[in-house]
């Protein structure tokens, strides 16, 4: 199961006596199990910090958030977490770079190498796996990531701009996928960014955040087939639609 209950969140900042933050304020969010849903909204609204909420690496100054009816404290197994930054361990080899997780967690390696193995093939990496991180491209380091994330069997991933510094071509294959890895692995996503065209493409739903203090301005359900025809009349009125709403919130 992959249940997220994110109830009555906020998040302030202190910098110190006088200078004070507000970057989430009562976020009220049920994520169903398998979902896909896309944060999005205008930069520094506080989507990043929802997620690290989430992953149990930040701590709701107000609020609580639970998986499976599991309150979240701290990080966890049933979490995987891509970030932007590939955060690969440059000494280790792509293999030894996604066995990392689960041998932290007790699984010996020859356990963990059999598994690291499926997941290099699921994000088409096998021939790779000796191959250090400063011998792949930027793509190839991303898959590399998501490889490292899904070898924990997490029930949740939580991605934050995973693809947001590669070219559009190398982009728009990684969202294809993701799509694939999504639908085969059954996992709850949530996913942030700053693309429009990403979330329409992608996501079950979209919550578009207000400008900071984030809170919750509306909830897109996606209601296009996959796999969607990036120029289709359909993604683009509700492309249209949700560059308005985030148009109305970068002007304030």
């Amino acid at each position: 199961m992959g249940r997220v209950s994110v109830r009555n969140v906020s998040r302030k900042f202190v910098k110190d006596e006088v200078t004070q933050t507000l970057a989430l304020e009562n976020i009220d969010l049920e994520l169903e199990d398998k979902e896909f849903v896309c944060f999005i909204g205008p930069s520094g609204c506080g989507k990043t910090t929802l997620l690290r909420i989430i992953s149990g690496l930040d701590t709701p100054d107000q609020g609580e958030v639970f998986i499976d009816n599991e309150k979240i404290t701290s990080p966890g197994p049933k979490r995987g977490m891509v970030f932007q930054e590939y955060s690969l361990f440059p000494w280790k080899s792509v293999i030894d770079n996604v066995i990392f997780g689960p041998q932290m967690g007790g699984v010996s390696k020859k356990d963990a190498m059999v598994e690291a193995e499926k997941y290099l093939e699921l994000v088409g990496l096998t021939q790779f796996k000796d191959s250090y991180p400063h011998e792949l491209s930027g793509g190839m380091k991303q898959r590399v990531a998501i490889a490292r994330a899904l070898a924990n069997e997490p029930e949740v991933l939580l991605m934050d701009e995973p693809f947001g510094a590669l070219d559009a071509q190398t982009r728009n294959s990684l969202q294809h996928e993701l799509l694939s890895i999504w639908q085969k692995k059954h996992l709850t996503v949530l996913f942030v960014t700053h693309s429009v065209d990403e979330a329409v493409y992608l996501a079950d739903r979209i919550v578009m955040f207000t400008a900071r203090p984030g809170r919750i301005k509306e909830v897109v359900k996606v209601d296009i087939p996959r796999p969607r025809d990036r120029t289709s009349m359909e993604v683009n009125r509700l492309r249209n639609h949700l560059l308005k709403l985030l148009s109305e919130e970068q002007q304030k």
